[in-house]
This record gives structure tokens, sequence and C-alpha cells, in this order.
């Protein structure tokens, strides 16, 4: 008998702007169709908690990729996550100040953690009230005084040389809950 395990998909990119959409009952249709279970989505940018017997990560990815590609016409970037490391990140918090005020707080998750990143470019163009901290594979920016304008929130991916999905701090811990079920 296989283990089932719960997973976290984080899309990138999509319903914005009127690019990308995937409607959500079309995303759970999709996501059903590839044999996965319990799917529930948080809101329409695309967060998605879901189980699945599959222990392969980067197959989880894949399989989603193709099957949104052939049916919506593109591919999304997506990050996966399992339950306990979307936890771990959580619980890893360095700005416990930012729970009060969720909005400050945003979690950069990647597939890979960054090889070389340029922290010291980060550290340069930070706003004055600005703070952050990467651990692995999860990119912690708290800007107390938004994220609209930051220097440091539009730098953050060049700067790591990887792929990243931001989500704050009230939907992370919004899909915490719905992964712990």
């Amino acid at each position: 008998m296989c283990s089932v395990s719960v997973y976290i998909a984080l899309f990138r990119g999509i319903n914005v702007g009127g690019h990308n959409k995937l409607p959500m009952q079309e995303l759970v249709k999709t996501l059903t169709e590839l044999g996965f279970r319990k799917i529930e989505t948080y809101i329409r940018s695309g967060n998605v908690v879901f189980e699945s017997e599959e222990a392969n990560r980067a197959a989880l990815m894949q399989e989603m990729r193709s099957s949104i590609e052939r049916r919506f016409g593109f591919v999304p970037d997506v990050v996966v996550l399992r339950s306990d490391e979307l936890t771990e990140a959580a619980e890893s918090n360095p700005y416990p100040e930012a729970v009060e005020e969720p909005k400050s707080l945003h979690l950069y998750f990647m597939n890979t953690a960054p090889q070389n990143p340029d922290l010291q470019r980060l550290e340069e163009i930070k706003g004055e009230n600005e703070s952050f901290t990467l651990l692995g594979k999860v990119f912690y920016l708290y800007a107390p005084d938004g994220i609209g304008r930051s220097k440091l929130a539009a730098g953050i991916e060049k700067a790591l040389g990887v792929s990243v999905t931001a989500r704050n701090w009230r939907t992370v811990t919004k899909i915490r809950a719905m992964a712990q079920r």
C-alpha cells in the first residue's frame, strides 16, 4: 500500500491582469483527473492543497504543468511543498512582529535553494524599514511600509537567481491551516 501525502501547490502568475486565466474550478477538475484527492483552493491566485500517493515532487510539478498546458495553452510556474515544509517555513518566521500585520511579511518560495544569491545587492537596495532573511528555499521579506514600491521586492528573483513565488503571511497561515486538516 502506498503512503498518501499532503502537498501544497503554489502557482505563479495565473489570473493576473487577464493573463494565464485558470479558473479554480477548472484547476480542481484538472488535478482530479490527474488522480489527486481532497483538493482545496484558496483565493484565485493558485494556492492548492491536495493529497497524492506520488512521492516525487518533480513528477507532480511536471504532471500539473503538462496537463495545464494541454488544457489551457500555457505552462505555469509552480512550487510544490509537502505540508511539513510549509509548517517549517511558518514556524521559522524570523519576523514575529509581522504576525500582527500579515500583509507586511511575504514569503518567497522556491523549488531549489539559490546557489549563489547576491544578498549584498539586496542589502544595498532595501528600504530603510525593510528586512530580509534567506532560509534554504524560503526568502522572508518584512516590509512594514508595503511592497508596492519596494526596490528590494522587485529585485529578489534576479538576486537569488532562481524562480520564486510569493505569498503574504495571511495566505501562508490560511494554507497551512488547510493542509493540517
